[in-house]
């Protein structure tokens, strides 16, 4: 009985304490501000099916000329993806469709992107999305227009 409730705490012990490393973590890396929920389908086939797979629950941060994009259920303390702003362009936006609608935030809108020959889609906030449009055509002077819109 003794060992019954001895493992029983370890287990409850070990639970709160990753708890705690996930919430440790994501302050971490709001520290520095700039942050913004965002989910990533990364290297999208041209015809996009709208099953809702292939999505990735995430945290984005600017930094400087960058997004780095952090998967929210992980203990790493590395972006799992950096976007850089040069090579970003914007195909265009939509929302959710189908099964998408369940696997994405309540009011997600999807950006379509093209980085650096990989195609992607980002699911964020309309107030989110403001913000990331306006930083892409933000570009610092002399590095040229970064967030190009496609054709």
């Amino acid at each position: 009985m003794v060992l019954a409730l001895t493992v029983c705490g370890l287990v409850v012990a070990l639970v709160v304490v990753g708890l705690f490393v996930f919430g440790l973590r994501r302050r971490l890396i709001q520290r520095s501000g700039g942050t913004f929920d965002c989910s990533l389908r990364w290297d999208v086939p041209e015809k996009s099916d709208p099953n809702g797979k292939g999505w990735g629950y995430g945290v984005a941060r600017y930094n400087s000329d960058r997004i780095e994009w952090y998967r929210v259920f992980s203990y790493s303390p590395r972006p799992r993806r950096v976007l850089e702003r040069s090579a970003i362009e914007v195909a265009g936006r939509r929302t959710p469709d189908g099964e998408e609608e369940l696997a994405l935030l309540s009011d997600a809108i999807i950006l379509a992107c093209v980085h650096r020959g990989t195609r992607l889609e980002l699911a964020m906030s309309e107030d989110a999305l403001t913000g990331f449009l306006a930083w892409l055509e933000a570009a610092p002077p002399g590095q040229g227009a970064g967030g190009r819109w496609a054709p």
